[in-house]
């Protein structure tokens, strides 16, 4: 099967998009097809074609940025070109191109899927009002030209106010996850970085910087973790600084986290096997996201893969990792107060949260998720051709 697959960001920029993106077309090429990505290239420094793992990446020129988003006049070249040879179009929103790039599919007789990942929720501003103006409306083209929408579970679905006008279309997919063993090299790499001392309780959060996040609640409720257990640390892994349109959301939070000393170490992003490591020495995880942009969280996954539970804001999709293992608790979003007393239960009685590693490994696994897909998309391409003879 020939998979042309859409996105605005791909490997190297980390994400949890990006990172669902990549696991699955990585899984698909194992199973024997053939996917190509058609993404920004967002970095000059990037190649304008690569393969990597086997999947063939093409990277369209980006004139100019519109916040979080990219103009990329090739970008219509590029598509017109790859949908012609391609079987399936599978497209992640949000992204702005994915409305005329489903257009052309249609015109060329392509069925498409969509994985939406998240709906858009950029700070306030008149560029950010722009760009979710223009992402809600390519979303609500490319949903009526889609022959089926994928989303992370029909909790976040059902609850977000534009999937509810598409549900008949939806079906859910978990994500896949992929954690990769470290060698002692890595353990080693990752304790001279982190700089572990004996008697920490150590708080993770594992994310890029970013308003939705909710980084300033952990900032607040360490305050009041740290009357309760003196040595807690965080230890805060992926991009901090000069995360794209996140600038001044980093320049607030910077004179309250420095104020922690200590208590608070960033340690940027990680090797594949660093990351493992780094889920397996936190007691516990955090992700205290604010609104509908987090979707799910893949971390929470890679977390509890480690035996490692995790504390998350009770928002749809998100609040699913917890419900579905057991391992952990949600807290009402935007909660210093709450966020604090889930850390400190964690941090007191671990054994609570316990649940079944191998069976998350598993039922995450990303050969499972692919296969899954592979079904969709092969079932797809049937109907689509026997619609086609029957017209």
């Amino acid at each position: 099967m020939r998979i042309l697959t859409s996105l605005t960001y791909y490997h190297p920029h980390y994400s949890g998009l990006t990172i669902y993106a990549e696991r699955l077309a990585r899984a698909l090429v194992e199973r024997g097809h053939q996917v190509t990505v058609l993404t920004s290239r967002y970095d000059r420094s990037l190649p304008a074609t690569q393969d990597l793992d086997g999947v063939h990446v093409i990277r369209a020129h980006v004139l100019m940025r519109l916040s979080k988003a990219v103009v990329m006049p090739t970008m219509f070249y590029w598509a017109w070109k790859n949908i012609r040879q391609a079987d399936i179009v599978h497209l992640h929103l949000p992204q702005l191109d994915a409305a005329y790039i489903a257009l052309i599919s249609r015109l060329l007789n392509k069925p498409v899927v969509l994985t939406y990942q998240c709906d858009l929720r950029l700070p306030a501003g008149l560029i950010n009002s722009i760009a979710n103006q223009g992402s809600y409306l390519a979303n609500h083209i490319s949903f009526r030209l889609a022959n089926e929408v994928v989303t992370i579970s029909l909790d976040y679905a059902e609850a977000s106010t534009f999937l509810h006008h598409y549900l008949s279309k939806i079906r859910a997919i978990l994500p896949p996850v992929e954690l990769i063993p470290p060698t002692q090299a890595d353990i080693d790499a990752f304790l001279r970085k982190a700089k572990l001392e004996r008697g920490q309780r150590i708080i993770g959060m594992a994310a890029r910087l970013a308003t939705e996040k909710g980084v300033e609640y952990l900032v607040e409720a360490m305050h009041e973790i740290l009357k309760q257990h003196p040595t807690a640390r965080v230890l805060y892994v992926g991009q901090y600084q000069n995360v794209m349109g996140e600038e001044e959301y980093y320049r607030k939070l910077a004179p309250q986290i420095q104020e922690l000393g200590e208590h608070w170490t960033f340690l940027g992003n990680l090797s594949p096997a660093e990351l493992t490591t780094f889920f397996q020495k936190c007691e516990v995880t955090v992700l205290p996201s604010i609104n509908s942009t987090e979707a799910f969280g893949i971390v929470q996954v890679e977390s509890m893969s480690c035996g490692t539970p995790v504390v998350a804001s009770d928002l749809p999709g998100v609040r699913q990792p917890v419900r579905l293992t057991g391992m952990g608790c949600v807290v009402p979003p935007a909660d210093a107060h709450a966020l604090a007393q889930a850390i400190i239960e964690v941090l007191d009685h671990p054994e609570h949260y316990q649940g079944d590693e191998s069976d998350v490994i598993k039922r995450f696994a990303p050969q499972r998720i692919a296969e899954e897909y592979e079904q969709l998309f092969e079932d797809i391409i049937k109907n689509h051709r026997v619609s086609k003879v029957m017209r």
